[in-house]
């Protein structure tokens, strides 16, 4: 096809001769285009292809450009032929919430797979997005969000007073009404004066004007959101640098300058491709050049119709008839038609239209002052275009979202603004202010005062009542909901509107209701006999349009979604062919995959040579958090568990730590290093959260306490040397450390220097092996990673990384707290009861582990399971039921961590069961997701039980 610059797909579809653009998502009707803007309920399609196809785009918002690749969407096999559409047979069964009250025999998921295929509307891409998106933030005196003659006006007014301005419009163009219907502004020429007033604008340095960016959402504190699209309109291969930014805008001031969105009439049939708001018929023909039919019928409850329908008689359209629903239209408007040679039929409205993928013909009812249409009056008239136009709704989304209240306007018979709670104000049609000179006024005057709305000659007309005649009227034309389902929703005292918008679905297409939602509340307040402003609005949230993931990722994606931190001997894990990943906000090592072995053969090779040798592993994320003074050790007895008053210098305690709730909340080694100095460890994605609350606890609980913290993670690289070989691997080295085992025995501390640097060295062991953690500033731990490997060679030293680090922690039944552990787990469920009665002394959670839940006896025990059924390792989070109970029913618990052990050459797994210690032996079920496994409760600590490895 061929368009031409500055058109919308939409414009070139309907020049091209384009009547149907998309099917309705339930019952896949055709659908024309309706709309102009960002309104548009149809013509929904997915621009581009491959990894640049961006889905459910509005065609009235896509800016057209050579090349451009449009499908519409929710139609197959084709948009002309839709197999669905066979939906709309079986119509009277699924009126709204049917999919409430079917699908339930003989089972859901028997219907699930059809109804997932049949939902949706686009395709997400299935490759990772290309494109580039960016953030900005900025500061204003005054934000004005619109750039139409209201909001226009408010900013030069603005700046003129010497306040900083930034002013953005959705549209490419800078005008609003004034580019659709071109009219004298104050006596003047309208384009001259958006001329004008565009370069005053530009020129002037208080000012920044943003085009192609639409105000989505509305926050606390005068914070607004803005998306500027940088590159959609260009061609794929001419697009350069980001192409979308967001904006995060902080303003003192907001001026509200959003225009107003025209309804469409809603009676039978109404949905026919051919059928189209008045305001976008004018728009297509002045703006764009394309006529929008060439027989044309208006319909309207309003004035505004007929200014629209002079213009377009102006372009030589040919107009067939207006049919004014008013029983008496003003004079002046009668008048108008008249010299424009346009038959005028007062008290009459469209009852139903004909045609197949176009409009060919209407039908016309005389009604009554209630809109219902009266038997024996029905005309017909050819025509392959209806114009409608109901009356204008403000764009108040901004406003509501800012917490701004509404009011209903019988005047103007609309939703207009009336209390702002933020410093944000309304102007131009978002005030309703439908006149283009009292527009500018309110721009101009906003400084000094709210300028009230002004009557307009309207009737209500929110539906066209047909009783007795056929034809569904369309409300929702994307969700296809109509106002009898509405009308059902009441029958069934769904009465809140924003019940019967969940119940039918009303306003929650991709549109959101933007031409529904109001004539909805319409047929509510009719339904119900309530006053408008009863019924009320639902609730307006943000976005006010889709916005793209991309554009609120940033350039936070892939590796920059998190900024992972390295090891100091990173390049060294890298050239041995580490499988780096994240863990705990670090870059690590998985596993050392070598000669094409998979993820498990790699683990396997590293966990047997470092129990049969040697093995080395960086453990420098460790946290690692120094507390000094004269009261540290009063101050961590009151933060652990066990007992550390006792600790004597040079020797280490494992710990717990627990949240004031007394859940486990972290542990970790803590080593003596002085009577008034210790040396705290936490696992590594917990260091930071350790060190700021040890920090609160002190200045915000215990300010009395003489200490002081300080967090070393990242002072200190950590080598640990693992395996029987690790001392003899540490004695080639020269340090003036005893490393015998006489002179340095298990859980020891030893301070010194190696390789004469200063080192700290613990002997602790996660493998179960003979270990040394080997601490060194973190400049040197790259160099003593190389030191070690080059000494250990003739023991085979081995890298390993955290996955086999895991599995030998599993071989051992060694608690991982976060894996082995949940949001309920107390230190009594891992072994801890004993401590928790003998210390007398208060800690951090002790009064919630007495509490009535805590004291319960069935709670669940950290515990081992073992395969029963000799098949492969269980699955982690598989629930665990008793033997003759049947699944799924409750959970007795589940597996926390599972294995299949390279050392023992059996699965191994760790979970916690119900009771679990007063079951060790015991046969039980594993249930996941439907299987159904056995296993046997056993203690934690299938390989080396007595321990007798970890002293070599």
């Amino acid at each position: 096809m061929q368009g031409f610059v500055g058109d919308t797909l939409a414009s070139a579809l309907l020049a091209n001769g384009v009547s149907v653009v998309g099917r309705s998502f339930k019952f896949h009707r055709p659908r024309g285009i309706v709309a102009a803007g960002l309104e548009e309920p149809n013509a929904i399609v997915q621009v581009g292809e491959g990894d640049q196809a961006i889905p459910n785009l509005k065609a009235t918002g896509v800016e057209l450009y050579d090349g451009l690749v449009a499908k519409s969407v929710s139609a197959w096999p084709s948009l002309r032929f839709d197999l669905l559409s066979l939906n709309s047979l079986f119509g009277r069964f699924l009126p709204a919430g049917f999919y409430y009250k079917t699908f339930k025999w003989p089972d859901w998921h028997l219907f699930e797979p059809l109804i997932r295929k049949a939902a949706g509307l686009g395709r997400a891409p299935t490759k990772p997005d290309c494109d580039v998106y960016d953030k900005r933030s900025a500061t204003c005196d005054v934000c004005v969000v619109g750039g139409g003659p209201a909001g226009l006006s408010a900013a030069l007014a603005a700046a003129q007073a010497g306040q900083k301005v930034l002013i953005c419009e959705t549209d490419a163009s800078w005008g609003g009404s004034l580019l659709n219907c071109p009219s004298d502004v104050r006596g003047k020429d309208g384009l001259k004066w958006l001329q004008a007033i565009t370069n005053d604008l530009a020129q002037n340095p208080n000012v920044q004007m943003l085009n192609r960016t639409m105000a989505f959402g509305f926050y606390d504190h005068n914070f607004l959101g803005l998306l500027e699209c940088l590159t959609d309109h260009l061609p794929p291969n001419a697009r350069i640098g980001p192409r979308q930014r967001m904006w995060k805008v902080r303003a003192e001031r907001v001026i509200l300058a959003t225009g107003a969105i025209e309804r469409p009439m809603v009676f039978p049939n109404n949905d026919r491709p051919g059928v189209m708001l008045a305001s976008a018929g004018l728009t297509y023909a002045l703006r764009y050049g394309v006529a929008p039919g060439q027989a044309i019928v208006i319909a309207t409850n309003n004035d505004q119709a007929y200014r629209q329908t002079e213009a377009l008689a102006k372009l030589g359209v040919r107009i067939v008839a207006i049919l004014d629903a008013r029983a008496k239209p003003p004079a002046w408007c009668l008048k108008r038609a008249e010299a424009a040679g346009i038959p005028v039929l007062n008290g009459v409205a469209p009852t139903n239209t004909k045609g197949r993928q176009r409009l060919k013909s209407i039908e016309v009812h005389q009604i009554d002052e209630k809109g219902v249409a009266l038997p024996g009056t029905r005309s017909v008239y050819a025509c392959d275009c209806l114009l409608t136009s109901s009356g204008w709704s403000p764009v108040v989304h901004l406003h509501s979202q800012s917490g701004g209240k509404l009011r209903f306007d019988e005047t103007v018979q609309a939703f207009l603004p009336s209390k702002s709670v933020q410093e944000a104000s309304c102007v131009g049609a978002a005030a309703g202010l439908f006149g283009l000179d009292q527009a500018i006024e309110s721009g101009e005057r906003l400084g000094a005062s709210d300028v009230a709305p002004t009557s307009g000659a309207i009737v209500p007309l929110w539906q066209i009542d047909t009783s007795g005649l056929r034809g569904k009227a369309w409300l929702d034309m994307q969700n296809d909901v109509t106002t009898s389902d509405v009308k059902l929703a009441i029958r069934e005292n769904f009465r809140s509107v924003e019940h019967v918008k969940r119940y039918t679905t009303l306003g929650m297409a991709s549109d959101q209701g933007k031409t529904s939602n109001v004539n909805g509340i319409g047929v509510m307040h009719e339904a119900l006999d309530v006053p408008l402003q009863k019924v009320g609005t639902t609730k307006f949230r943000p976005p006010y349009d889709p916005v793209t993931i991309g554009a609120l990722a940033g350039r936070r994606i892939g590796e920059n979604l998190h900024a992972l931190r390295e090891m100091a001997a990173d390049q060294q894990h890298h050239a041995l062919g580490g499988q780096m990943e994240d863990y705990g906000g670090w870059l690590r090592p998985a596993c050392y995959p070598r000669n094409g072995e998979n993820e498990d053969q790699a683990i396997a090779r590293e966990v047997l040579a470092t129990r049969n040798s040697l093995g080395l592993f960086e453990a420098s994320p460790l946290g690692k958090i120094e507390v000094y003074g004269p009261d540290a050790a009063e101050f961590l007895d009151r933060v652990y568990v066990n007992t550390m008053k006792t600790l004597k210098p040079g020797r280490c305690r494992y710990g717990i730590m627990l949240s004031e709730h007394g859940i486990v909340h972290d542990d970790g080694v803590l080593a003596c290093m002085a009577d008034d100095h210790f040396l705290v460890g936490t696992t590594s994605g917990h260091a930071a959260t350790i060190a700021d609350e040890l920090q609160e606890w002190l200045q915000c609980e215990w300010p009395d306490l003489d200490v002081v913290t300080e967090d070393v993670t990242t002072g200190w690289s950590v080598m640990n040397v693992n395996g029987p070989q690790a001392r003899a691997v540490l004695e080639k080295l020269d340090t003036d450390i005893d490393l015998s085992a006489d002179a340095f025995p298990f859980m020891n501390f030893r301070a010194g220097s190696i390789e004469g640097v200063p080192c700290r060295i613990q002997r602790v062991s996660f493998s179960g092996e003979l270990s040394y953690e080997v601490s060194v500033p973190w400049a040197f731990g790259s160099s003593l990673f190389d030191r070690l490997i080059d000494a250990g060679r003739e023991f085979d030293i081995t890298p390993f990384g955290i996955e086999s680090l895991m599995a030998m922690r599993i071989e051992k039944g060694f608690l991982h707290v976060g894996s082995d552990t949940d949001g309920m787990t107390m230190p009594q469920d891992i072994g801890f009861g004993r401590i928790l009665e003998k210390k007398t002394a208060d800690f951090i959670g002790r009064r919630s582990t007495m509490q009535p839940e805590g004291t319960k006896r069935e709670r669940r025990h950290f515990v081992g399971l073992e395969v029963a059924d000799g098949g492969p390792p269980l699955p982690i989070g598989a629930h665990i039921k008793g033997l003759q109970d049947k699944p799924p029913g409750r959970s007795q618990g589940f597996v926390t961590s599972s294995v299949q052990s390279p050392t023992l050459g059996r699965p191994v797994a760790l979970g916690l069961v119900d009771r679990g210690r007063d079951r060790i032996g015991e046969e039980v079920q594993v249930w996941d997701l439907g299987r159904t496994r056995k296993a046997r409760v056993s203690k934690p600590g299938a390989f080396d039980p007595q321990g007798a490895r970890q002293d070599g």
